[in-house]
């Protein structure tokens, strides 16, 4: 099976379905599975043109407070199996996880927490973040194939924020948030992004209010994460940085395993 997967946080999936960006985009992408994040709103509230949609099978996690967070999938491949959530009721609430078994690889589409501001929810990131790198380690050490994508809300490295020095201590940079995706990596996950690039002022996110994307200052949240057993079926992973819509752009993932035997 060979695969083309995109990724995106549209900042409420009800706003950006009246945007032209939006439909320019997504009526032309070839996308075969689309991941949504931060939808904000009930299945029952999807604008009518994006819940009949033929050539998808639609998938939602909404969360218990209404108008929040939320995650969404579009596939145009048939899932063997859908969960929501991780199985923890104190993280779940927010229907931040959708998690797709395929045939050849499970998909998880994540709106991880925010820390907020003066890093009031860090801890509730930090057990969510812990309890989904469990459940991973686990199903690595059952030799599944994962594909771990989403809005990650964390800037790994000095390299994917504009001003470095300027994010220390700021949501998204903590050292605490940053740890965790080293521990991510050693445990044997790689970010696919950067497997093709290596280079600087590549982001997925910029703020409205400083008029940042004029200025491409802004931040790398989003990614494609793979389990390393599978970094030969990556055969390409990019920013969209020239799609609008959202405050964030999509970015991609292409994996082939045909070659398989």
């Amino acid at each position: 099976m060979s695969v083309k997967l995109v990724s995106w946080n549209v900042n409420g999936i009800r706003a950006v379905s009246k945007k032209d960006e939006f439909w320019d985009w997504f009526d032309n992408t070839d996308a075969d599975i689309i991941n949504f994040q931060e939808v904000r709103a009930a299945a029952d509230d999807i604008p009518k043109k994006l819940a009949d949609i033929s050539e998808y099978e639609t998938h939602f996690n909404e969360a218990e407070k209404k108008g929040y967070s939320g995650v969404g999938t579009y596939s145009k491949i048939k899932p063997v199996k859908v969960t929501r959530g991780l199985g923890i009721e104190e993280l779940d609430s927010e229907g931040r996880v959708l998690k797709i078994e395929y045939e050849d690889f499970i998909l998880y589409n994540i709106y991880f927490p925010n820390s907020g501001m003066n890093a009031k929810r860090l801890d509730f990131k930090v057990d969510f973040c812990n309890a989904l790198l469990d459940e991973l380690k686990t199903l690595k050490s059952e030799g599944k194939n994962l594909v771990i994508t989403g809005d990650y809300n964390i800037a790994h490295h000095p390299i994917d924020v504009y001003n470095p020095k300027n994010c220390e201590g700021k949501s998204g940079y903590l050292p605490e948030e940053r740890a965790w995706l080293d521990e991510l990596e050693d445990a044997g996950f790689i970010d696919t992004f950067r497997m093709f690039d290596e280079s600087e002022e590549n982001f997925t996110w910029w703020s409205y209010r400083t008029r940042a994307r004029e200025r491409n200052a802004g931040w790398r949240l989003d990614y494609f994460y793979v389990n390393e057993e599978i970094k030969d079926n990556v055969k390409s992973a990019t920013i969209l940085n020239e799609i609008y819509g959202s405050d964030h752009c999509p970015v991609t993932l292409e994996l082939d395993f045909n070659n398989e035997g």
